[in-house]
């Protein structure tokens, strides 16, 4: 294998020589059907593109974005959305393709997108015409490349997405209740791209092109495959011999980031664990001395390992989240049976200059005219907002956001969001001067980083944020602050709006920000996520303690009252979290009533592949700290009963939920808090219930649908 490409030599994705088919063109939309193509003139397509979502031409939805960008390198790219996965002919409906399948589940995790977080069967999904359920398999991307396998046997298939991306390794599957294998096994794709896939996908096509067999595309980071044999001239390192105990938040050289004993009881055990694997042990002296990195890869406990023993499960994940900087991160390799999933380095992020020809690309930015006069909810959601930026610093337990889109925060320009917002005016059915939303993965990281570098560049901490703001991050909002008053002041533009999650934690540093949201862009309503009350609970989101949501708060009165306006916040929280005690939740429950919240919107944890909370949900175990099998365990509400518990006391308030509470303050000696009283939590009768209810309580949003692709969630 030869060197992973590295930041100082990278290519800007826009700088190939065109493919020889740039002759035919661009498509008005990418086609799916071959009167389409034969319409444009092609015989073939040389990538076609298969995912579960319905084709939405528009830059949030990963396959438009994709294929828009393959088209703009010259290749003839069609798409096969949404086909009938139950056998092979709908995946040869566009004939052969030259190149590649490159197959998706879409925009969600196919089992988030079709099961509740009670796994409860949804019957609608947002990704479809007219809101209809059922329209993927679940698990689609192992599915959807099986029958491409059987549709055209010697065409290499490469999977990506989110569903990919997160299920890279041995993962926890919430559904099955089991670890699963690496869907690249699963699914025996060729290759599986990971995070955002633009740099490797462009790379990708054109060698391919060029007459590079699939087997030999094994430099591209951002890549996984299978190996059946240990590589040459490559420096093995056992997981166990470089994972740090204790706190993960110093900057330290990561040479020194290396444990002898962190998961195994003893060094002997640990020795014959390292034979068992077929690993040969480096010495430490060796691997201090190593300058080499990019020669130098991480072998994780094999699948097997992982399957049956959930400190080992916890120790991969935390290995895993510690090597997902690109500045410094090392090649994974994962054991399944006779073969071991190679995971290259992270992709380095795109450029800002990249960024803004990428969302400049001529989208259509409506659904496919196939679907004309149908709904769909997703791009109802996001049809007249903007994505000014990518990635998360936060690094939330709960959430995948970095594991995904990476650390560093992706910028586009001023300028090319202020062309974008004059492009929806201009040119997009019925938009009437209202932008949805200007935001992202977050609101307000837009062109916030780290001040060094260097620091940078070997950082293994898994939040700036957390459990305090890194003196290193740049704070200053003034030049989104400057975005904001730009946009708003455009002619035929009557609002914008900011509906991306709030870091309230960065806002609170600069007033004038917060002063620029308040005042202009919030329509009566700002949704931040505060999470919970509780410190050991926040301590396991690797969130803000709450004093900071109250800091925020007065700011956010302070301004509304000053422009006038009668305006709320709107908060989110979330039960049964890994380390949640019931103590806890009534104690938030408590909180919620004494500030006269009643939380129509309310969400159980949902353990999503890869998220930190989700290895803490099934080792019981806290993969933030030293890991071994006398490490702390984590208290974990699994169960139907108990997760309705932790629910219901959200909505306190809600009589159907009230002889549960009862009871449950009962048992846990607390029965003072049923009465009328103004800090009691529920009536002592149900008869009670109307001069309960007749207190007056703060305006809530109704509950809407949250799509995955933007905002605050997991996926």
């Amino acid at each position: 294998m030869s060197r992973i490409n590295q930041s100082s030599n990278l290519q800007n994705i826009f700088a190939y020589d065109k493919y020889w088919a740039e002759c035919y063109g661009l498509s008005q939309y990418l086609p799916h059907t071959v009167t389409e193509m034969e319409a444009l003139g092609w015989d073939s397509c040389d990538v076609i593109l298969v995912t579960g979502d319905a084709y939405v031409d528009h830059p949030s939805f990963g396959m438009a974005l994709i294929g828009r960008l393959l088209e703009s390198q010259g290749f003839r790219v069609g798409i096969i959305d949404q086909p009938d996965w139950q056998s092979s002919e709908p995946f040869k409906i566009l004939g052969k393709p030259n190149l590649f399948f490159g197959v998706t589940a879409g925009n969600m995790d196919s089992m988030i997108n079709r099961y509740t977080a009670d796994r409860k069967l949804r019957h609608d999904d947002a990704y479809t015409p007219d809101d209809i359920g059922g329209k993927r398999p679940d698990h689609a991307v192992a599915v959807y490349t099986q029958r491409c396998k059987e549709a055209w046997s010697d065409i290499p298939v490469i999977i990506g997405g989110i569903e990919a991306s997160l299920r890279r390794i041995a993962h926890y599957d919430y559904w099955s209740d089991k670890v699963r294998r690496s869907v690249l096994v699963d699914s025996k794709a060729d290759l599986l791209v990971f995070g955002n896939g633009e740099r490797q996908i462009t790379e990708i096509a054109h060698r391919l092109s060029r007459g590079e067999s699939i087997n030999k595309l094994d430099n591209i980071r951002g890549t996984a495959f299978m190996v059946k044999q240990q590589k040459q001239n490559w420096m093995e390192i056992d997981s166990s011999r470089i994972d740090r105990p204790g706190k993960v938040d110093a900057v330290v050289s990561p040479y020194h980031m290396v444990e002898q004993n962190s998961c195994s009881e003893s060094s002997a055990e640990n020795n014959q664990q390292m034979k068992e694997e077929g690993v040969v042990a480096v010495p430490l002296k060796d691997i201090v001395k190593s300058l080499d990195r990019g020669r130098s890869v991480i072998r994780l406990p094999s699948y097997e390992k992982v399957l049956t023993d959930p400190v080992l499960y916890a120790h991969a994940s935390r290995v895993l989240h510690l090597e997902t900087n690109p500045g410094n991160a090392r090649a994974l390799v994962q054991r399944h049976g006779e073969r071991d999933v190679w995971l290259n380095p992270p992709p380095f992020p795109l450029s800002t200059e990249e960024l803004d020809q990428l969302f400049e690309l001529p989208y259509k930015r409506l659904p496919h005219s196939d679907y004309q006069g149908k709904k769909m909810p997703a791009y109802e959601m996001i049809r007249f907002s903007i994505n000014i930026m990518r990635g998360c610093f936060g690094g939330c337990t709960f959430c995948s956001i970095t594991e995904h889109e990476g650390r560093v925060i992706q910028n586009r320009s001023e300028d090319s969001i202020i062309r974008e917002i004059e492009e929806i005016r201009d040119n997009v059915p019925e938009f009437k001067g209202y932008i949805s939303d200007l935001g992202g993965p977050t609101a307000n990281m837009w062109r916030l980083a780290c001040d060094d570098k260097k620091i940078e560049s070997v950082c293994r901490r898994l939040s700036c944020v957390y459990p305090t703001i890194c003196s290193h991050m740049n704070t200053d909002h003034g030049p989104l602050t400057h975005l904001y008053q730009r946009a708003r002041q455009l002619p035929g533009i009557k609002k914008v709006f900011v509906a991306s999650g709030l870091r309230y934690d960065l806002a609170v540093r600069s007033p004038e920000y917060v002063k620029e949201l308040v005042t202009h862009h919030v329509g009566g309503y700002l949704k931040i996520a505060p999470e919970h009350t509780e410190e050991g609970t926040l301590s396991k989101m690797m969130k803000p303690k709450i004093d900071t949501y109250y800091e925020f708060k007065q700011m956010f009165e302070q301004f509304s009252k000053e422009a006038g306006k009668e305006q709320y916040l709107i908060p989110y929280f979330i039960a049964a979290h890994p380390g949640t005690t019931i103590e806890e939740m009534v104690n938030l429950a408590l909180w919620l009533k004494e500030n006269n919240f009643r939380l129509d919107q309310v969400q159980n944890f949902y353990p999503s592949p890869m998220a930190t909370a989700t290895a803490m949900y099934h080792s019981e175990r806290n993969p933030l700290k030293k890991l071994s099998y006398k490490s702390e365990k984590v208290l974990t509400a699994k169960g139907e009963k108990i997760r309705r518990l932790h629910k219901s006391l959200l909505r306190y308030h809600d009589p159907k939920n009230w002889p549960v509470i009862r009871e449950t303050l009962r048992e846990m000696g607390r029965a003072d808090l049923i009465g009328d009283g103004e800090k009691q939590l529920v009536p002592k009768e149900e008869k009670r219930k109307s001069s309960y209810n007749s207190r007056r309580a703060k305006p809530f949003a109704q509950k809407k649908k949250r799509p995955l692709s933007k905002g605050r969630g997991n996926l």
